[in-house]
C-alpha cells in the first residue's frame, strides 16, 4: 500500500475535498443531506472538531475544520464519518469484487484530499473557495442561493455579506478541486 504522506499537525485547521466514488450525475449527497449531518454530528460528539466552512455538493464536499490542541487524528474522523453515512443507507449500490472482498460499501473514494491551513490568508482563500464552489459547478449564480454551505451561518455572523461572489467569473478562486 502507498505511503500517503499527511500533514499531522495536532490541533491543526484543515481543508478537506472528500468525494463520492461516482462523481458524474450523482447527487447522493444532497439527496441523503440529513443522514451525511446526522453522521457528522455523532462524529463531533465522540471525537470534536471546529467547523469554520463546509459546504456539500451533490458528489463531493469540502470544508475547513479545526482538530482539538493535542489531537491530530483527522483519518479517523473522516474514517466515521464515511461509515456513518455508508451504514444509513441502504446497500443498493455496485460494487466491484476488490470492494466486495474488503467488505467495502461503492460510496465514497477510498482517500481525500487535506491540506493543512498555514496562515489568515490561506484560510480566507479556501473558505472562499469553499462558499464559492456551488456557483464554480454551475448549481446556483449566486452563493447565497445554495442550501447546503456554511455560508448561511458566516453571514449571520457578519463574515461575509449576503451578496458575496454573485456569478461564476466573479472571482478567481485557484484551490484544488
Amino acid at each position: 500500500m502507498p505511503d500517503y504522506r499527511r500533514a499531522w499537525h495536532p490541533g491543526g485547521t484543515y481543508f478537506f475535498t472528500v468525494n463520492a466514488l461516482h462523481r458524474h450525475g450523482n447527487d447522493l449527497l444532497v439527496r441523503q443531506i440529513d443522514l451525511l449531518r446526522d453522521s457528522v454530528r455523532q462524529v463531533r460528539q465522540a471525537h470534536p472538531f471546529t467547523i469554520h466552512g463546509w459546504v456539500v455538493m451533490p458528489d463531493h464536499l469540502h470544508c475547513v475544520i479545526e482538530l482539538p490542541p493535542g489531537d491530530a487524528d483527522f483519518a479517523l474522523r473522516w474514517r466515521l464519518t464515511k461509515a456513518g453515512f455508508s451504514k444509513r443507507l441502504p446497500n443498493t449500490e455496485r460494487r466491484s469484487a476488490v470492494r466486495q472482498a474488503r467488505g467495502e460499501r461503492g460510496i465514497w473514494q477510498r482517500r481525500y484530499w487535506e491540506h493543512l491551513i498555514r496562515d489568515a490568508r490561506d484560510y480566507q482563500a479556501h473558505m472562499d473557495y469553499l462558499h464559492f464552489n456551488p456557483v464554480k459547478h454551475g448549481h446556483v449564480v449566486k452563493v447565497a442561493n445554495w442550501p447546503y454551505s456554511t455560508f448561511h451561518r458566516l453571514v449571520a455572523a457578519g463574515v461575509y455579506p449576503a451578496d458575496w461572489a454573485g456569478s461564476a467569473g466573479a472571482n478567481d478562486l485557484d484551490c484544488p478541486d
